[in-house]
């Protein structure tokens, strides 16, 4: 249902002369694309719940001829939407690479969308809405990356070193699978970034530091 309307807003925007710059396919749908909402598994249903409580009291206030149930519904897809304009983004930042270790998302001369991730440096539930956005508080990561930065067994410094957590480095001395996971390699010492990718924001760095990889 979801993309029979979005087609149609296409169709209708196309034919009334609004062209892909002044309403871009967000979905990459146009050209026969599959319908695809990336980054969704950072995203937790009670934390978008709870993000839209304000909006969703002030229109019960309001009493909207849009039934609540209904006004949940289209902003909780809005909020879907988002985090996958926000990962598409980050994604092509980072030319579809892990920046930790630059594993690739294509494979076989195909894209396998679940071999990376497009997540937020400053989680999604911590963030502003403008936060929630900006492509300079994403990673690229495979899974494995992912969570190790997520839980705070890595961190990056302000000149984009890859930093591990107070014990991992003893714990790979003995522990095989730990050091072929987080051993460097397959860990790069820095970032792994495009000539032409814009770098993550400092202030996400230090709120990750400060906040999830000193809690740890």
């Amino acid at each position: 249902m979801m993309q029979d309307v979005y087609f149609r807003i296409l169709r209708a925007a196309r034919t009334n002369g609004i062209d892909r710059e002044q309403l871009p396919d967000f979905l990459d749908l146009e050209d026969g694309g599959a319908l695809w909402l990336v980054g969704q598994e950072e995203l937790v249903e009670s934390e978008i719940e709870k993000s839209l409580e304000s909006i969703l009291e002030k229109r019960a206030r309001e009493q909207d001829d849009v039934p609540l149930e209904l006004t949940q519904r289209l902003l909780t897809a809005t909020v879907r939407i988002g985090q996958h304009r926000f990962a598409q983004g980050v994604l092509a930042n980072h030319q579809h690479r892990c920046v930790f270790c630059g594993l690739s998302g294509i494979i076989a001369g195909e894209r396998r969308p679940r071999m990376l991730t497009a997540s937020h440096i400053k989680p999604w539930r911590d963030s502003t809405g403008k936060e929630r956005l900006d492509n300079r508080n994403g990673f690229t990561a495979c899974p494995t990356h992912d969570v190790a930065f997520d839980t705070g067994l890595i961190t990056v410094d302000s000149d984009l070193n890859v930093k591990y957590s107070p014990g991992i480095e003893r714990d790979m001395t003995i522990e095989a699978p730990l050091r072929a996971a987080l051993g460097k390699p397959p860990l790069a010492d820095k970032l792994i970034l495009p000539d032409v990718a814009v770098r993550p924001d400092v202030v996400y760095l230090d709120w990750h530091r400060t906040q999830i990889f000193v809690a740890s």
